[in-house]
């Protein structure tokens, strides 16, 4: 699905990553961890095609993404969802109509898609917030709101980008729920995230594997975590 191999990545003449080497399989969970500024957010670009290496190859369901105009990519990526740090949406826009714009450039906007949208927010707990504006969202709800836009499309893997690090403990609880949720439904899932915690009691309710960034390079963690 996603492979990369022995890619680095640098950008104003230092390297951020170097020599990393990773296989994404179907219905995979994967853990990214490392401290502040150790690469987490550039590594979660290269594994979507926003980024190019500057050495190795990263494949997108087997093509390389140097191969690939960006239309490739953008066509791509609808197989992809993901879950941005900063959570934007357009703030002229109902909460229901954020999460449906995938639908809507993609001209997928028909009538079982609405019903999908529907059935998305209530799972997500957000059919009472569906009219909201995002100024209006808590920080909880934004989260689950940037994670319903990021399976509107049904994509075959989500990549999440710190999504519990700027909610309490409960809500990043209900977050990581929906997550395994959709491991359990087949979904490769990947969360970059530097809590230690969401990662050991989510272990104990799936089978993750935990990478860690260590010196611009990937590594697997050990017992330590």
């Amino acid at each position: 699905m996603i492979e990369l191999e022995n890619v680095a990545y640098s950008y104003g003449g230092g390297e951020l990553l170097s020599e990393v080497s990773l296989k994404l399989s179907p219905g995979s969970f994967h853990f990214l961890t490392g401290p502040s500024g150790s690469g987490k957010t550039t590594f979660l670009r290269l594994c979507y095609g926003a980024l190019t290496p500057t050495a190795g190859h990263a494949q997108l369901f087997g093509r390389d993404v140097r191969d690939m105009t960006r239309d490739d990519v953008a066509m791509t990526r609808r197989r992809i969802g993901v879950v941005h740090q900063d959570c934007q949406f357009l703030d002229h826009l109902p909460l229901a109509e954020n999460v449906a714009l995938p639908l809507i450039v993609s001209g997928r906007d028909t009538l079982q898609e609405q019903t999908n949208l529907k059935d998305l927010l209530g799972w997500c707990g957000l059919s009472h917030r569906a009219k909201a504006l995002p100024p209006e969202l808590s920080g909880g709800e934004r989260q689950r709101a940037a994670l319903a836009r990021a399976v509107i499309m049904s994509p075959d893997v989500i990549l999440a980008d710190e999504p519990t690090g700027n909610v309490d403990y409960e809500m990043s609880q209900r977050l990581m729920t929906l997550l395994i949720e959709l491991n359990r439904m087949g979904k490769t899932i990947m969360i970059a995230t530097h809590d230690l915690g969401i990662i050991r009691s989510t272990k104990s309710q799936v089978q993750a594997r935990v990478l860690r960034i260590v010196n611009r390079r990937l590594q697997l963690a050990g017992a330590d975590l």
